[in-house]
């Protein structure tokens, strides 16, 4: 790894040309809209505001920190030239169980520089904006990772849910039905005791990306993290909850929820496009402790429109990567690639390409597709296509549907699947589930080699070709020893 915590990260990205510095943008509107101008621009960098007005220069907000493949590369401690398939398997590897690392605790950390409890904890310290025009209050946790422990376990769970502002001392907690952050707080509520939460608010983007993705029931996102690093990842303990969060954090909220103390949370503007509704009752935490660096950086990750916004681009990777390894790991042979696309939100769209082995192969990769723990949650729309269909390519996608299924052979209905309360499209009195759409996109097996053969060239042939002949798209000169 070339940085160690948030601020070598910012140095890197800033030294790869890839960071630019803002100052005197208003939290009430300036940073909201500039950041969803940058999340819906391919290629944007990462941008850090400063000297934001109303706030003492130094408290800084970095947005779109992993929105390229480059800076992905970088928060991998990967080769920033990397081509995709390459960051997928490098990325797989290095997430291998057997490379798994428990955290290591350190006695202290820079985050206790400052430290608020009782009467001085003010969380309107932090420059939080007002991200969407119709947000319900100003969201302090969009870019955070909540740390949680399991109930009568070793089990330290980080996952990234929103958190709102309700006054200067208390913050509403909105997961979502099916996260494993709601399966602990709901094992505490069940027997009626309050769940220690922290909340931190400024973090290196690697145990960001943990805390972003569908790391296995049980496993520690610490230890996730620890693999890719290759050393154990370090934490500190806090002293109110005794929750471990990451030693290089910047901002952390600490506290507890109760199963009645609750209050209305939202609306939000989520990852599907729309404003999630008003929720009449979420839990709040008090904070009982708040902790900072000097200059102290938060991190923004609003959710925007599809397709951009920082987690649709990058979990177009990694994403696809776990969800590869997932029907690998079901014994589903002929996986040849996947590709959650962004333009679903990396959950909504889904296409997974085989070689297809045996009758039924194509069916079987489309119901297990449909399940699995990384497409588990508010799926909707399944592909299966051959080997010789480019899944990263929507068109070439499109093109498999509209030329190999047929209606009354191809399509399956999965009903009853887990939904969220953030379904747009099944009805705001019943949020619990929805359907997924299964599409068999591939050659029917029984006459598969009587198939019209296709004109155009394999996924191989077309990278190969846009490896030797992509200058001729970008206007530069060709380079030395090309025909020209």
């Amino acid at each position: 790894m070339e940085y160690t915590d948030l601020r070598t990260w910012i140095d890197q990205a800033k030294s790869m040309g890839e960071l630019r510095v803002v100052d005197g943008a208003s939290w009430q509107e300036d940073i909201g809209h500039a950041s969803e101008m940058l999340v819906h621009t391919l290629g944007a960098p990462a941008v850090l505001f400063d000297n934001i007005p109303g706030y003492p220069a130094g408290h800084r907000l970095l947005v779109n920190i992993n929105a390229t493949r480059t800076r992905l590369a970088l928060t991998l401690g990967l080769p920033t030239d990397i081509d995709r398939r390459t960051l997928m398997d490098e990325f797989l590897r290095l997430t291998e169980s057997d490379r798994s690392q428990e955290m290591k605790v350190l006695d202290t950390a820079p985050l206790f520089e400052n430290v608020r409890t009782g009467d001085d904890v003010n969380v309107f310290e932090f420059p939080t904006p007002k991200w969407h025009p119709g947000d319900g209050g100003r969201y302090i946790g969009t870019g955070c990772g909540i740390v949680q422990r399991a109930p009568g376990s070793d089990w330290v769970n980080m996952g990234t849910y929103r958190v709102m502002i309700h006054d200067d001392k208390n913050v509403g907690v909105y997961i979502s039905p099916g996260k494993h952050g709601k399966v602990i707080r709901d094992e505490y509520f069940s027997r009626g005791e309050p769940c220690p939460i922290a909340i931190v608010c400024g973090m290196d983007p690697l145990i960001f990306a943990a805390a972003t993705l569908e790391v296995p029931y049980g496993v520690s996102e610490y230890q996730w993290c620890g693999a890719i690093r290759g050393e154990p990842f370090e934490v500190v303990n806090l002293p109110i909850t005794g929750l471990p969060v990451p030693a290089s954090s910047e901002i952390v909220l600490e506290g507890f929820i109760y199963p009645d103390k609750m209050a209305p949370e939202g609306p939000f503007g989520e990852w599907t496009g729309y404003y999630g509704a008003l929720q009449p009752a979420e839990p709040v935490m008090t904070v009982e402790g708040l902790y900072f660096r000097y200059n102290p950086i938060m991190l923004g990750v609003p959710p925007n429109k599809p397709p951009a916004y920082d987690p649709y681009l990058y979990r177009e990777y990694l994403r696809s990567a776990i969800m590869m390894r997932e029907l690998r790991g079901a014994g589903i042979p002929g996986i040849t690639d996947v590709q959650c696309f962004a333009e679903g939100g990396t959950r909504l769209f889904n296409a997974i390409s085989i070689e297809q082995k045996y009758a039924g192969h194509a069916r079987q990769t489309l119901h297990a597709a449909a399940s699995v723990a990384s497409a588990g949650y508010f799926g909707r729309i399944v592909v299966v296509v051959d080997d010789d269909i480019d899944v990263t390519d929507m068109n070439d996608v499109l093109w498999a549907i509209f030329t190999r299924m047929d209606p009354e052979r191809s399509v399956d209905i999965i009903k009853r699947a887990l939904s969220s309360p953030l379904d747009p499209a099944i009805p705001p009195n019943d949020k619990r589930y929805n359907s997924r759409l299964l599409i068999d996109a591939t050659r029917p097996f029984e006459w598969k080699d009587k198939f019209a053969t296709p004109i155009g060239p394999d996924p191989k042939t077309k990278a190969e070709t846009r490896q030797r002949w992509g200058y001729l798209l970008t206007g530069v000169e060709a380079p030395a020893g090309e025909v020209h």
